[in-house]
């Protein structure tokens, strides 16, 4: 891109975790960001950051994706001031740790509207565009965690299941594309702030948290530049998927369940 037409990433969940650091990557590259979250004064001192230590064009977004009407209200106000999204980044999610029927119904019916269907509808909106150009892309933050069901986390497991699937559907339906990228970013458990929203602390997987916010974003990010549909943060993880096709569903279910802690 010349200076002075600048690609444009929007980062959904930008105000932390692997998001904060997947818009320093694309900001490294001189890309303009759009950063969408709740949390205004961490996106602010994020924007700050980029445009100090990046020269980057850096825009602020404070919108809730758990709201039926943001995805649509972001769309509207970034089409209105004629800002244009060279590439999607679906970072936003959340989980929520105990039994499916032990949980507020409501919070678990939020995160299928931050982790599913927002990300959907945000991708219906922007990929038309990103086609028409030939260039950009969606990138959609799954998990290692879509791959297997999850006891004890039964809905965010399945919410990253679709997520998987979907992006790995639109990459083949795309695949004669030129230019256009999709990709899905699967990380293990990741050291950021994930767990204590879930109220997950004290599981299992809080333990075996080896990778940073950082090193999974940089993954993300290269396999985004690069070539690959379906990237696994982590040879560990990579593993645990390998192992994972090789064993026998109920023996996977155990296992899910005992590092889930329930």
């Amino acid at each position: 891109m010349s200076a002075a037409s600048p690609e444009t990433i929007l980062v959904t969940g930008a105000s932390s975790g692997i998001g904060l650091e997947l818009a320093r990557c694309f900001a490294a590259d001189g890309s303009r960001l759009v950063l969408v979250a709740r949390n205004t004064p961490a996106l602010e001192k994020l924007a700050e950051e980029l445009r100090r230590d990046y020269k980057v064009e850096a825009i602020v977004l404070t919108a809730d994706l758990s709201l039926p009407e943001t995805p649509g209200n972001i769309f509207s106000e970034l089409k209105g001031r004629g800002i244009v999204v060279d590439v999607l980044v679906n970072n936003a999610g959340f989980g929520a740790h105990g039994g499916f029927s032990e949980l507020p119904l409501q919070r678990q019916l939020e995160m299928i509207r931050v982790n599913v269907t927002a990300l959907t509808e945000l991708t219906g909106l922007f990929l038309p565009g990103i086609l028409e150009r030939h260039c950009g892309g969606v990138l959609n933050v799954a998990s290692v965690a879509g791959f297997v069901p999850g006891p004890g986390m039964a809905v965010y497991y399945a919410t990253k299941a679709f997520v998987l699937s979907f992006t790995e559907a639109l990459a083949g339906e795309l695949a004669d594309a030129t230019g256009v990228k999709v990709v899905a970013l699967c990380p293990g458990p990741t050291k950021t702030n994930f767990f204590k929203v879930a109220h997950a602390s004290n599981t299992q997987l809080v333990r075996v948290a080896s990778m940073s916010a950082t090193e999974v974003a940089c993954q993300g990010h290269k396999a985004f530049r690069g070539k690959g549909v379906v990237v696994i943060s982590g040879w560990k993880n990579r593993l645990l998927v390998v192992l994972i096709w090789l064993t026998p569903r109920p023996l996977i279910r155990r296992i899910a369940r005992k590092f889930n802690g329930f």
